[in-house]
């Protein structure tokens, strides 16, 4: 039997345990998902290919299964990141060493807050990947902002704007969003560009007079 999104199952990065792999994809394409979906998935891995083209080196398969389970929880609720990297604990404990399974869920836990240390190769080029999509040119990330308004469909419009802002500040008030010098070279800039428009825009909805200062 063919396995399921032959696109992303070739990029597995391990021999085996094709069963993990079935069920991540499975999760990634739950129809429940707006933006933490199968197109996320390859975007992520996608910057990663990028980074690695563009000089940054990193240990590729912690690396990539980390990208592979760092979303493989995904409900809107808390705590989903803890959630996924118990999954990758508890699914990987078969596959590889034990010191390789706790680098791929230290990895996993690293993308709640996206604060690498500087020294941390791996980290670094995770979170890059990850935050990529601040990056986009304007329709992919007006997409994404739709895509991310669905997960939270539960939530009314002043409830949901109020907390995408303090997300969007978060962020922006960071020195630098990315670590990698690919990333700082290419993406910083429209990164912040998207953000300070979609910042604007939510500070209009909800009457920020001045969403940010950095």
């Amino acid at each position: 039997m063919e396995p399921p999104h032959p696109d992303l199952s070739s990029r597995w990065p391990l021999a085996g345990a094709t069963d993990v792999r079935d069920a991540l994809l499975a999760a990634y394409g739950d129809p429940s998902r707006g933006y933490h979906d199968l197109r996320h998935l390859a975007e992520v891995l996608d910057r990663l290919d990028e980074l690695a083209a563009r000089g940054a080196a990193y240990p590729q398969r912690p690396v990539v299964l980390a990208a592979w389970f760092h979303d493989g929880v995904y409900d809107g609720e808390r705590d989903a990141e803890e959630r996924s990297a118990a999954w990758a604990e508890h699914a990987l404990a078969a596959h590889l060493p034990a010191e390789e399974v706790a680098e791929v869920v230290r990895l996993v836990r690293l993308t709640e807050t996206h604060q690498p240390e500087d020294d941390d190769a791996a980290g670094c080029a995770l979170s890059d990947a990850d935050l990529a999509i601040l990056a986009a040119p304007r329709a992919r990330y007006d997409d994404y902002v739709a895509a991310v308004r669905r997960e939270y469909a539960h939530l009314d419009d002043e409830t949901f704007h109020e907390g995408r802002a303090r997300v969007l500040e978060s962020l922006a008030e960071k020195p630098e969003l990315f670590h990698t010098a690919h990333a700082r070279r290419t993406w910083e800039a429209p990164a912040r560009a998207n953000l300070d428009a979609e910042l604007a825009s939510l500070g209009a909805r909800t009457g920020r007079s001045e969403a940010v200062s950095r």
